[in-house]
């Protein structure tokens, strides 16, 4: 954990995962260490929380549609629950 960080967490499609948040000026910023490229930000903690929620979901948009046209025309799909 960073300096000045405060760990909590959230859950992004039922998995747990781990935000750590920090107050920077009038804003909170965030990120999550399980997903590194995804960050947030917001004027309360909930928009910033929010914000990287939708940020994580958008990162596994992308990576599924990038896997998916790899993947050979008769692969079959299936969703886990």
């Amino acid at each position: 954990m960073r300096d000045g960080w405060i760990p909590c967490h959230i859950t992004v499609m039922d998995v747990p995962l781990t935000a750590e948040i920090h107050r920077d000026g009038a804003w909170f910023v965030a990120f999550c260490p399980e997903v590194p490229e995804a960050n947030g930000q917001g004027r309360t903690r909930q928009e910033c929380l929010a914000s990287l929620r939708e940020a994580i979901l958008l990162l596994m948009e992308d990576r599924r549609e990038d896997a998916r046209k790899r993947l050979k025309k008769k692969t079959a799909l299936l969703k886990l629950v």
